[in-house]
C-alpha cells in the first residue's frame, strides 16, 4: 500500500484528504508543521508528500526545499497543495523541488490523477523505513 504524508496545519484539510485517499487505497499519515513532518519522514519514508504552504513556523516552500535537497529524501515526490493562487507562487514551489502545485479547494479527481501519475512514473521513493 502506498504511503502518503499530508503536511497541513488545518485539521479539516487533514481529515478530508485522509478520507479521500484511504477510500482510494492509500495509507495516510498527517503532520501539522515542519517539525512533525520531519519526525514522520524519519519514522517511515513516504511514497509521496502533499504539502501545504502556509503553516506555523517553517512554511511549506522552505520545507519542500529542505526535503528536496536532503540526500535521504530527495527522490520522495512532493505535491504542494495551497490556497496561494498566484503564478509566482506556483513557479516558486516548483523551483523549491515540488513535482506539482495544486490550488485549494482541491478537485479530488485532479488530485488523485496527479498522485497516480507521479507514483506510476517511478517517483515513489522506496517506501521503506528510512
Amino acid at each position: 500500500m502506498k504511503d502518503i504524508l499530508v503536511v497541513d496545519d488545518s485539521r479539516t484539510e487533514q481529515v478530508y484528504l485522509r478520507n479521500l485517499l484511504t477510500r482510494h487505497g492509500y495509507q495516510v499519515r498527517s503532520a501539522y508543521d515542519a517539525e512533525q513532518a520531519w519526525r514522520a519522514l524519519e519514522a517511515q519514508r513516504p511514497n509521496l508528500i502533499l504539502m501545504d504552504v502556509v503553516m506555523p513556523g517553517t512554511n511549506g516552500f522552505a520545507l519542500t526545499r529542505t526535503i528536496a535537497r536532503h540526500p535521504a529524501y530527495a527522490d520522495v515526490p512532493i505535491v504542494i497543495c495551497s490556497s496561494k493562487r498566484q503564478e509566482t507562487d506556483r513557479v516558486w514551489g516548483l523551483r523549491q523541488g515540488a513535482r506539482d502545485y495544486l490550488t485549494k479547494p482541491l478537485d479530488p479527481a485532479v488530485l488523485l490523477d496527479k498522485i497516480e501519475a507521479i507514483l506510476a512514473d517511478g517517483g515513489d521513493g522506496d517506501g521503506g523505513v528510512g
